[in-house]
């Protein structure tokens, strides 16, 4: 196992940031915009004191909870958790992620590790109280472009791209909350081509048939996630929560989460643009030494109508649903938020702020673009008086496979140059094993060249100085028509040794497909085929999410 400082990795490979590093160290320009340090035990005991103060409709959370999770295949211990959280000395460890295909990218796992670890840590730490881990389900956004497709490696070594389009097509209009839809008959065409991008292995058939069973048709993009993180982590009492429950419109007595949000829609309503000026002000302060993540709007709540999902705006007199033609006036908005509240949903702003209203939440496990954006949130939270969360740093993984491995042993190389110029990184391997050095020899006939002509433009400034200028142009063509014969030198021998550019450049697609780090690429699938379920017990006995770093792990 081996720890690469996040400084040290493409910034544009991991989606980080100087915001970002300066948290991870609590550098004193970040400590303005985070009231909680995830180091600190100080931190994790004002959080607990907080959420202990305050009051909140336990008995409808669970109530929900239990009626969800049935369809979500949970645990027996699942259900337990779901008990404990009607406790008021039981706090919820969070995290959050878009319903992707197939579970999305391998930081899902990641995420929900680092969430599973973090609950354990804090049992023991705080025997006085209990935790309990909860996945927040993202399932209210509306952008299906983002969560439809799920990659692999393939046999090639290149990344596989997998979609599912429904009725073949990708849909052209707002489909509404995307955790919602319903998979159709072609989610088997993306099995199949899942099955057909893996490398067979004497996993392939089981994993096929448990991918079936979590993403087979009429299932929900909700259901289909759960279902397959219960898969992936079956004895950890995994809670998933989605506030945006459909069962809710059957009866208006029901339990309903969306109406204990009642009065935090109610609120932003009632005094907006006050939420936008707040994270405006923090955002400006933000700004003289990072960057803003995030925009607020002036109602950061979105309104489900005729099957989409759509902004609210405000206008002069009364509102307007951003690409349609329907208007709200200030009273049936109010009266929308107050007896209908499902029919709302909150956006980025006050997505965070409605999780902790439900949730008991001490910690939020977050990767590094939600940590930006929270440093936005602080006074917003202040102002609705919702205990804001700490913030923990999701546990950051390459997986280093054995091929990988023979080939840095074989060319003498160190992990952390996969993840620099390839390019470069190529020409000077094959160098390295080249009997005939293209730098050097080049490098050496240019000087000798120069040397000559340095000779000649002595002899001829002598002669006739107005014959440097010519001297001068036959240089810098001798020089181009070097440079295109370098670069045909180094192609041949590169074909020479094609063998060493393949090996080189499958161990960086490995680590770095697409140019992004694999964990924010690949599907965990990829890895289930290769090494069957046992994977994901190493993975949990492996990975350290205390070190804060990017860890490297050897398969």
């Amino acid at each position: 196992m081996t720890w690469i400082d996040y400084t040290r990795l493409p910034p544009s490979a991991g989606g980080y940031s100087d915001l970002f590093f300066d948290f991870l160290e609590n550098s004193p320009d970040t400590r303005p915009f985070y009231r909680l340090n995830f180091r600190e035990n100080s931190s994790f005991e004002h959080i607990i004191r907080e959420q202990q103060e305050r009051v909140r409709d336990r008995s409808v959370l669970a109530t929900v909870l239990r009626e969800q999770n049935e369809r979500y295949g949970a645990s027996a211990r699942s259900f337990d958790n779901i008990s404990s959280l009607e406790n008021p000395t039981t706090l919820a460890v969070v995290t959050g992620q878009q319903v992707g295909v197939f579970g999305g990218p391998f930081y899902t796992a990641l995420k929900t590790l680092t969430t599973i670890k973090l609950t354990a840590r804090l049992k023991e730490k705080y025997p006085l109280f209990s935790f309990v881990p909860v996945f927040w389900l993202e399932g209210e956004d509306h952008d299906f472009e983002e969560i439809h497709h799920a990659e692999v490696i393939d046999a090639s070594g290149a990344l596989s791209r997998l979609e599912y389009l429904p009725g073949g097509v990708l849909p052209e209009r707002n489909p509404g909350p995307v955790g919602e839809i319903r998979f159709d008959a072609s989610i088997g065409a993306t099995i199949t081509a899942l099955q057909n991008a893996l490398q067979p292995s004497e996993y392939t058939a089981p994993l096929i048939r448990d991918v079936q069973s979590c993403y087979a048709e009429g299932t929900t993009f909700n259901e289909a996630f759960a279902r397959w993180i219960n898969r992936l982590f079956p004895d950890d009492g995994i809670v998933f929560l989605s506030a945006n429950h459909p069962s809710l419109k059957r009866s208006a007595n029901h339990p309903s989460l969306k109406r204990l949000l009642s009065p935090l829609f109610l609120r932003e309503i009632a005094e907006y643009p006050a939420s936008s000026q707040i994270v405006i002000g923090q955002s400006a302060e933000l700004e003289k030494t990072y960057h803003a993540q995030v925009k607020p709007k002036s109602v950061n709540l979105f309104l489900f109508h005729k099957g989409g999902r759509y902004p609210i705006e405000p206008r002069e007199h009364d509102f307007s649903l951003r690409g349609t033609r329907h208007f709200l006036d200030p009273a049936a908005l109010a009266a929308i938020a107050a007896e209908t509240p499902e029919l709302l949903s909150p956006n980025v702003i006050l997505r965070p702020l409605a999780q902790d209203t439900l949730l008991p939440t001490v910690a939020y496990v977050a990767g590094p673009s939600e940590i930006a954006y929270h440093a936005q949130l602080s006074p917003l939270y202040a102002h609705f008086g919702i205990p804001q969360p700490l913030l923990y740093p999701r546990a950051s993984v390459t997986v280093v496979e054995e091929r990988v491995q023979r080939v840095l042993e074989k060319y003498g190389l160190q992990l952390e140059e996969l993840f620099g110029d390839s390019s470069a990184l190529t020409a000077r391997i094959v160098e390295q094993i080249s009997e005939v050095k293209v730098d050097d020899l080049f490098q050496r006939t240019t000087k000798g060249i120069h040397a000559l002509l340095n000779e000649l433009r002595f002899g001829l400034k002598e002669l006739d100085p107005t014959l440097l200028g010519a001297l001068e142009n036959a240089t810098s063509k001798i020089d181009i028509n070097l440079g295109v014969l370098k670069e045909k030198s180094l192609s041949a021998q590169k074909r020479r040794n094609e063998t060493a550019v393949r090996q080189i450049e499958r161990a960086v697609g490995s680590v770095l497909p697409g140019g992004i780090l694999q964990e924010r690429q690949v599907n965990v699938a990829y890895f289930l085929n290769k090494y069957g379920p046992d994977f994901m017990k190493w993975l949990a006995g492996e990975v350290d999410i205390t070190g804060f770093k990017h860890q490297v792990l050897s398969l």
